[in-house]
């Protein structure tokens, strides 16, 4: 089935083209809101070829399709919705639908998302890099020396050069400022020249970054309302960024230092004092907290660790809980005797092992319930492992195998994944499940 018939199916059984408000996607999910949730055919969507689940998160219906396919489908499915009839433009519809399913959490949490998404690819490229020149020297400490070893440190190293400025431009934007401001006084913050007036540059990390994004995106749009027309191109953003950059060095960059460092005191503390217990209840915890969107939450968290320590300590102990999910479904496969659901599993479980479980989670765990379980039970066993040994990766936005190469104990973490896969696997064959009929 090409992409298109995929569309076409979609769209049919999401209740007509007229449904459909909006149609967009993330990396594995294609993401509608409709006019009327009462016309979905639930389960004609599920029995089409290529859809691995669905989930309702109540502003949007998504269908979980995987990497790759979730855009292809969703620019099919935007290429039919142009060719409808225009009648009015549903604006008023989707701003009464929005306005319905927002609550100041999911609001919160898309601001968060808005700034620190667009970053995950630098992370990925840049921590793979560094992982694997890490692999290189240990196998071969002479390279050291090695000018592509420290030309490709600098690749490696650019995310973290350039972070607090990327950070300070996206959560200008996402406030509602102009985001070369916020990326100016990023650039204040963290200039070198402070250290020769007796300050510290950089102090509060991303942290006090993002609180001086929000005050001078708050103050701009208070002078554009104040400052005369013929004025507004030269005062507003001089006025902006004095009074900004001020607040910035003697107010947010204090206050943003201390939250940064509690943090971090309580992430490293929490885990090097709790070992296993608090690995073993982050990982079990994390699979409902991620259907929830509350992982989101995290990744300025994870951005902050790696700007403090170079490594995130809480994302090897995570991703064990995708570990657990693949353990669970491969459970499934063997003692499934549906061939739908064995088919479903044996398309999903390679991105599952890749660290992509949407498929895996909506497709196979979660709407055979106790799967779930053993998946949470898994990732558990796995997270224990990783919390033990204070394993740390330099990167985020990946997980699963790849992570490894990122991590700084890469034996360790490879044993708590296939912790995670076996413990999975036998608590998912212990709990047992309904076998659905074919």
């Amino acid at each position: 089935m090409t992409n298109e018939d995929i569309a076409k199916k979609l769209i049919e059984n999401l209740g007509g083209a007229e449904n459909i408000l909006t149609a967009g996607n993330c990396m594995t999910r294609l993401r509608v809101q409709l006019a009327d949730k009462n016309k979905i055919a639930t389960d004609a969507i599920k029995k089409i070829e290529g859809v691995s689940g669905i989930y309702d998160a109540g502003a949007e219906f998504q269908i979980i399709l995987g990497p790759g396919k979730a855009t292809n489908v969703t620019n099919a499915v935007n290429e039919i919705l142009s060719k409808r009839p225009k009648i009015g433009d549903g604006k008023a519809l989707r701003e009464e639908i929005k306005a319905k399913n927002t609550t100041p959490a999911k609001l919160f949490l898309r601001k968060i998302a808005g700034i620190f998404t667009p970053l995950i690819p630098g992370f990925i490229a840049c921590g793979l890099i560094t992982g694997v020149i890490g692999v290189a020297l240990k196998i071969s400490p002479e390279l050291a020396d090695s000018q592509m070893i420290k030309l490709l440190s600098i690749f490696g190293n650019a995310v973290f050069w350039g972070m607090n400025l990327f950070v300070g431009y996206n959560a200008a934007k996402v406030f509602g400022g102009t985001p070369i401001l916020g990326g100016v006084l990023a650039a204040i913050m963290t200039h070198p020249a402070l250290s020769d007036i007796g300050l510290l540059p950089g102090r509060g990390g991303i942290i006090s970054v993002v609180l001086v994004a929000a005050l001078g995106a708050w103050l701009e749009s208070k002078l554009h309302k104040i400052i005369p027309e013929m004025f507004d191109l030269f005062l507003t953003p001089l006025i902006t960024v004095l009074i900004s950059g001020a607040a910035a060095i003697f107010i947010l960059q204090p206050v943003g230092g201390t939250i940064s460092e509690t943090i971090g005191n309580l992430a490293t503390g929490a885990i090097a004092s709790g070992g296993a217990a608090v690995g073993f209840i982050l990982a079990g915890m994390w699979l409902p907290l991620v259907m929830f969107g509350v992982h989101q939450a995290l990744t300025p968290i994870h951005v902050d660790l790696i700007s403090q320590y170079g490594v995130t300590i809480l994302l090897p102990i995570l991703a064990m809980a995708g570990a657990g999910q693949v353990g669970a479904s491969i459970a499934v496969y063997f003692k499934t005797k549906n061939k739908f659901l064995k088919k479903t599993v044996a398309s999903a479980l390679p991105v599952g092992i890749m660290g992509i479980g949407e498929p895996l989670i909506y497709g196979v765990t979660f709407p055979l319930g106790k799967p779930f379980i053993g998946a949470c039970i898994g990732g558990a066993f796995g997270g224990a492992v990783q919390a033990s040994f204070m394993v740390g990766a330099a990167t985020l936005g990946i997980s699963g195998l790849p992570l490894a190469a990122t991590t700084n104990n890469i034996p360790v973490y490879l044993i708590g994944v296939v912790v995670s896969y076996a413990a999975g696997f036998a608590a998912t064959w212990i709990l047992g499940f309904e076998d659905p009929a074919e």
